[in-house]
């Protein structure tokens, strides 16, 4: 993964609780890199590793980091300088998750060596649709949960998701129940 993956890891641990925290993180991960360079490509397991050791020091389990990560993982992509490209990705939660491999392949030219998962989506009603995520890497589904929740966020949107269907439990993809509201601008 490339480094802006566990820089964020980082930011999300000093902004949420403090250095401390991240330097015992990092030790317990047996990092010895000093700063994540974000266009700089890392082996997965150096992700996993501070994931796993997150888990251990904060005494949460990896699930719930990972769905953390993923709602801190929008926010902190819009402030990194990737804002715009999210801007054009969609103006609504549908548009933007059914634009999520164009906004992936755009990003893609900045990070040459990206393997980046495939979302597709299938409108059930007028607020409910299917999300289905593909990747080829493992125990990422919690950040799908937390990055749509995010993304709610940012599009001002009330977010219900829930899980359908799971690789772990023998399905050939992961899928979602994705129950949308934009927000009242007058409440």
């Amino acid at each position: 993964m490339y480094g802006l993956v566990n820089k964020a890891i980082e930011e999300m641990v000093r902004s949420h609780f403090n250095d401390a925290t991240w330097n015992t993180i990092k030790q317990k991960a047996d990092i010895k890199t000093e700063a994540f360079v974000s266009m700089e490509g890392y082996p997965d397991d150096v992700t996993h590793r501070l994931v796993q050791a997150a888990s251990e020091v904060l005494e949460l389990s990896t699930t719930e980091i990972m769905h953390a990560f993923g709602k801190y993982w929008v926010q902190f992509t819009a402030s990194e300088g990737y804002g715009e490209l999210m801007d054009m990705s969609g103006d609504s939660l549908p548009e933007f998750l059914e634009n999520l491999d164009d906004l992936h392949a755009r990003v893609g030219v900045m990070f040459p060596k990206l393997q980046p998962p495939s979302f597709d989506c299938d409108e059930e009603e007028e607020d409910t649709l299917t999300l289905h995520y593909h990747s080829e890497r493992e125990g990422l589904t919690p950040m799908v949960l937390g990055l749509v929740e995010g993304l709610g966020e940012r599009l001002e949107t009330e977010v219900d998701i829930s899980q359908t269907q799971s690789r772990e439990e023998g399905a050939d993809h992961d899928q979602f129940s994705v129950k949308y509201k934009p927000k009242c601008p007058f409440h």
